[in-house]
């Protein structure tokens, strides 16, 4: 019996989960139908009760509903309560059940394709929106040296440090109090790559061997990247690896089964130019 999966959006339309997840079943033998399902804005709910009549088994929730699908699950992951936010839905014996595997898949990015070790480093975290959220907690737990989260005004920076600040050395940041530190590893978990805007980083915040990652990915080089490429940063790396690898950590919590990534990414970074 094959059973169906989907991922939620909208827009949804340019979606890799398809693509991503109908290789790990080839590779891993798992009788699985994945799609992309449009859900209107104002009719998650209603579009999820529609797949689970359906059949449906599981899905994974991207841009604009990782919020309401928190809300909506019966039961929760200790990683999704603290995210506050689900991006990976079971559906078991009626109840639905939520899960946030972005974290997962951002450090398995970081460690296991890039070789860059956290532990004991000095981290950066840029944004304290929902895609930061989504990370602290398995970042705190690669063991940093100083994980610093940093938004435009420190009110919503702080309110991350006081969820998670029981895990680990956490403080919040503003964007101009930045100046005169430096980072190992500097993340970008806002927006600005998809507006095209600068984000206003002190020009010495790169370490000689820093690594910048940013979230979103594209064709060529962010405009995060390229800045922090112009600022000294040692190496960069977009978040292709961490859409992979969320991917997969979803494809585990329903199937069991762990599939290998750097096949697919590789596929997928050919597909976008390198």
């Amino acid at each position: 019996m094959t059973d169906l999966y989907c991922v939620f959006g909208n827009p949804i339309a340019h979606s890799k989960s398809p693509f991503i997840h109908a290789a790990f079943a080839r590779e891993t033998g798992e009788s699985v139908i994945y799609e992309a399902r449009l859900a209107p804005v104002d009719g998650f709910a209603e579009a999820v009760r529609a797949f689970v009549a359906a059949g449906g088994r599981g899905a994974n929730v991207t841009v604009p509903f990782k919020e309401e699908a928190f809300r909506m699950c019966a039961a929760l992951t200790p990683r999704a309560k603290r995210a506050g936010a689900v991006n990976t839905l079971s559906f078991v014996d009626g109840q639905c059940c939520g899960d946030n595997t972005d974290g997962a898949g951002l450090v398995a990015d970081i460690v296991d394709n890039l070789g860059f070790s956290p532990a004991g480093r000095r981290i950066l975290l840029l944004g304290a929106g929902g895609a930061a959220r989504g990370v602290v907690e398995p970042l705190l737990a690669t063991r940093p040296a100083t994980l610093v989260i940093a938004n435009r005004s420190s009110d919503k920076a702080q309110l991350l440090v006081d969820i998670f600040a029981d895990l680990g050395p956490v403080r919040a940041s503003t964007f101009a109090d930045l100046a005169g530190n430096t980072f190992d590893l500097v993340i970008n978990a806002t927006s600005a790559s998809l507006s095209g805007a600068a984000l206003p980083l002190p020009s010495d915040l790169f370490a000689p061997a820093s690594l910048a990652y940013d979230m979103m990915y594209g064709k060529g080089e962010t405009p995060f990247l390229a800045q922090a490429r112009m600022q000294g940063a040692g190496r960069c790396a977009d978040g292709l690896g961490m859409l992979v690898g969320q991917a997969a950590e979803a494809f585990f919590v329903w199937r069991g089964v762990r599939p290998a990534t750097a096949p697919v990414l590789a596929e997928l970074r050919a597909a976008l130019g390198g």
